[in-house]
């Protein structure tokens, strides 16, 4: 979510900013949420050079007042059933261009969990032009988790002949969870485990016009699946103990993509549509006779209607036609609030990873309405979407993917500094109760 200024400018800031946080706090009954990590990354900026005089009337300190202040202060709150309830401060330094578009976001953070103790984030992103975007994370605490991620775009806009990105990634995360395999896996076999991930990715599209695009990925991904450390919660080698993927195994897929892409904007679409077909292979041990194949759909459209309001929808079919003992966490999953093509798929109110198995389906729907806007030296621009996910996994072919769905429906709350960020707070029920979701990017 964003935060802003009302007709004094640093009044605003602070009270959008407390309702961001007042919204992220309500994840105490969320089976998901990340820590606060980016709601507030869509926080005014000032203008070129930073450093202003107050606001004409402003009563603010110095240390308060978005116009003066070195960075801007936020209270982190978040809460879930799978990592607990984190509290901690962030101090948010946003810079904005010559047009008043945000091209830099530094936001570190001091924290504290009760499963993992003091933990600290740094992270930098950087958007040269909308084009082009870089940004570089990294996290520590006194137990079990750390990471560091870096990642890398450009060619976004397919205005030239060719596209590149690239991932590097390493994860010691000691949250995840895991119920079994299948569309049924009952809660009460929730066991838990402390998942280190290591990830390379690069992908090269070539574009034959803005529309239409050539996309090859080739990405190598190990992970260690390591007892789990949470008490109260059985580690998974207890109830799983022959669980393909358990001690690290890797996995190198090779997938080939067409794309068509009529979206008027990449990261606040609000009319046309991407269709991603595709179809790849992977192995446990390179090139050898392991050999899995996939091939799948992933679907998106966007309808501006009247009021400021934008109907958004999302489908996703993904097939493993051959299966050859792959790792359970490289089978289809439908879980989170995260849509990855070719991965994961949202169903925001179960957490992530919630139903595996060979083959997936999911879809969602949602209206998202502008409650208003306002300028703060960038334009902001608040959002109200309800939304309704579907989504299940399955085992065979034959299967039709639109029997025995789960349903989640919720609501979104969002905040738009455009042309490069949106951050999301999205509160979800299903089956198993309540989910909330934060995070920067629209789930789809």
């Amino acid at each position: 979510m964003s935060s802003s200024r009302e007709q004094d400018h640093g009044l605003r800031a602070l009270v959008l900013r407390a309702l961001c946080g007042s919204v992220a706090a309500l994840a105490s009954v969320s089976a998901g949420a990340q820590s606060f990590e980016d709601v507030v990354l869509q926080a005014p900026a000032a203008e070129p050079g930073d450093v202003h005089p107050p606001s004409p009337g402003s009563k603010l300190p110095t240390w308060l007042n978005p116009d003066t202040a070195p960075f801007i202060p936020v209270p982190v709150i978040a809460a879930d059933p799978d990592s607990g309830t984190t509290l901690g401060f962030l101090a948010a330094k946003v810079r904005t261009d010559a047009n008043r578009n945000i091209d830099r976001i530094i936001a570190p953070d001091l924290v504290h969990n009760p499963y993992f103790g003091i933990g600290a984030h740094m992270r930098l992103y950087e958007y040269p032009s909308e084009d082009e975007r870089w940004s570089v994370l990294a996290n520590y605490f006194q137990r079990v988790q750390r990471g560091a991620d870096a990642e890398f775009q450009t060619g976004r806009e397919r205005q030239g002949p060719w596209s590149f990105s690239g991932s590097l990634i390493y994860d010691r995360n000691g949250t995840p969870r895991f119920y079994g395999v299948g569309n049924e896996s009952p809660s009460f076999d929730a066991t838990d485990y402390t998942a280190v991930e290591k990830l390379a990715q690069v992908q090269v599209g070539y574009n034959f016009n803005p529309t239409w695009q050539l996309l090859y990925t080739l990405r190598e991904e190990q992970v260690e699946v390591l007892p789990g450390t949470l008490e109260g919660i059985a580690s998974i080698e207890t109830r799983f103990a022959q669980l393909l993927g358990l001690g690290t195994n890797s996995v190198l897929l090779s997938r080939l993509a067409i794309v068509y892409d009529t979206r008027d904007d990449q990261t606040v679409p609000s009319k046309g549509m991407e269709w991603v077909t595709y179809g790849g292979f992977a192995s446990r041990s390179g090139f050898s006779d392991s050999l899995d194949t996939e091939a799948g759909v992933d679907g998106r459209g966007f309808w501006s209607l009247p009021w400021s309001t934008t109907l958004a929808g999302h489908v996703a079919l993904r097939y493993l036609l051959t299966e050859h003992l792959l790792p359970f966490w490289a089978l289809s999953s439908i879980g989170g609030e995260d849509s990855v093509i070719g991965g994961e798929q949202p169903l925001r109110g179960f957490g992530a990873g919630r139903f595996y198995d060979r083959d997936s389906f999911s879809s969602s729907i949602e209206l998202r309405h502008n409650v208003f806007s306002f300028d703060a030296s960038t334009r902001v621009d608040i959002e109200l979407a309800p939304f309704i996910d579907v989504g299940r996994v399955f085992a065979r072919t034959s299967t039709f993917p639109l029997s025995q769905l789960h349903t989640v429906v919720g609501v979104g709350f969002r905040g738009i500094a455009r042309p490069s960020v949106v951050g999301f707070v999205d509160l979800g029920y299903g089956s198993e109760g309540a989910a909330v979701f934060t995070g920067i990017n629209y789930p789809f």
